[in-house]
């Protein structure tokens, strides 16, 4: 193959006016050893963003690894998540007082609803508790994770700050389209998660072969330039090296128009989460 020197991660703005990497590390479903070493070494191949959740139960290792590289907090972007026991007024408090208390930190980046779980019909209040932990400055923004547009719908119509981003499974075989659009139009900023596909079938498509030969990368690199050649956000997990040096060096190519909606043809295959009756 040939070798495509990883440029500097580009930065996609946050409505609050900070910046977030424009790829990330995915850690589920490390546990806390593992997930330090893989960020100890995803750090050294020039990874700054990190993504975990209450739910993970690796925050602790999240922390020990961000320490254990020795580099400056600050240069870290990192994103936390509260599940579904979080939810309901002020709950969210104590919550993300215990997960900066596990990683370490003063405050995260980034904190997501975990799930929206609308059968409860409590995401609006922990929506409002969050607003309260932003102006707290325990988290510098927050955001949705799982939520569909007509669930982001309910939710802005009755509170004061737009999420930052929402973070949905997605990938050419789950393109989520609906969402992006609505993400866009809103200036949400869209993260992808298991952007590779469940269980990497995705990844052994001919299509994805075939085109991995020609630009001389793998079809996992294709998968991800697709996804920030669109302005997502994608956080692919491994503890592997040499696959977090390739998920990272998407930033040497360019899909053509044609080659994208090649991609875009890969519909199907892969079921689908549904946000209305997935989640915990």
């Amino acid at each position: 193959m040939n070798e495509h020197p990883a440029p500097s991660i580009p930065q996609l703005q946050l409505n609050t006016g900070a910046s977030i990497p424009q790829i990330g590390l995915g850690t589920w479903p490390l546990d806390d050893d593992e997930v330090e070493r893989a960020i100890v070494d995803a750090a050294g191949l020039g990874y700054r963003h990190i993504d975990t959740a209450e739910k993970y139960g690796n925050e602790v290792g999240v922390g020990r690894g961000i320490r254990a590289t020795g580099i400056d907090r600050g240069e870290f972007f990192v994103t936390t998540k509260l599940d579904g026991k979080f939810q309901g007024d002020d709950r969210a408090i104590a919550g993300l007082e215990a997960s900066l208390e596990r990683l370490g930190l003063d405050y995260v980046d980034l904190l997501l609803i975990h799930w929206p779980l609308p059968q409860r019909d409590l995401f609006v209040s922990t929506w409002r508790t969050f607003e309260k932990l932003l102006e707290r400055g325990l988290t510098r923004a927050i955001g949705t994770s799982n939520f569909s547009p007509a669930h982001l719908k309910t939710l802005m119509a009755q509170t004061a700050i737009v999420p930052a981003v929402n973070q949905v499974q997605l990938s050419p075989q789950i393109p989520r389209d609906e969402y992006r659009a609505f993400h866009d139009e809103h200036a949400i900023v869209t993260v992808a998660w298991s952007p590779l596909g469940g269980g990497n079938r995705l990844l052994d498509h001919e299509i994805l072969r075939q085109l991995g030969e020609e630009y001389g990368v793998s079809p996992a690199q294709i998968v991800l330039r697709w996804h920030v050649q669109q302005g997502i956000v994608p956080i692919p997990k491994s503890k592997t090296p040499e696959r977090m040096r390739a998920n990272l060096d998407v930033f040497g190519f360019e899909l053509s128009r044609d080659d994208m909606l090649m991609l875009d043809r890969l519909v199907g295959g892969e079921k689908a989460v549904d946000p209305d009756v997935d989640g915990h």
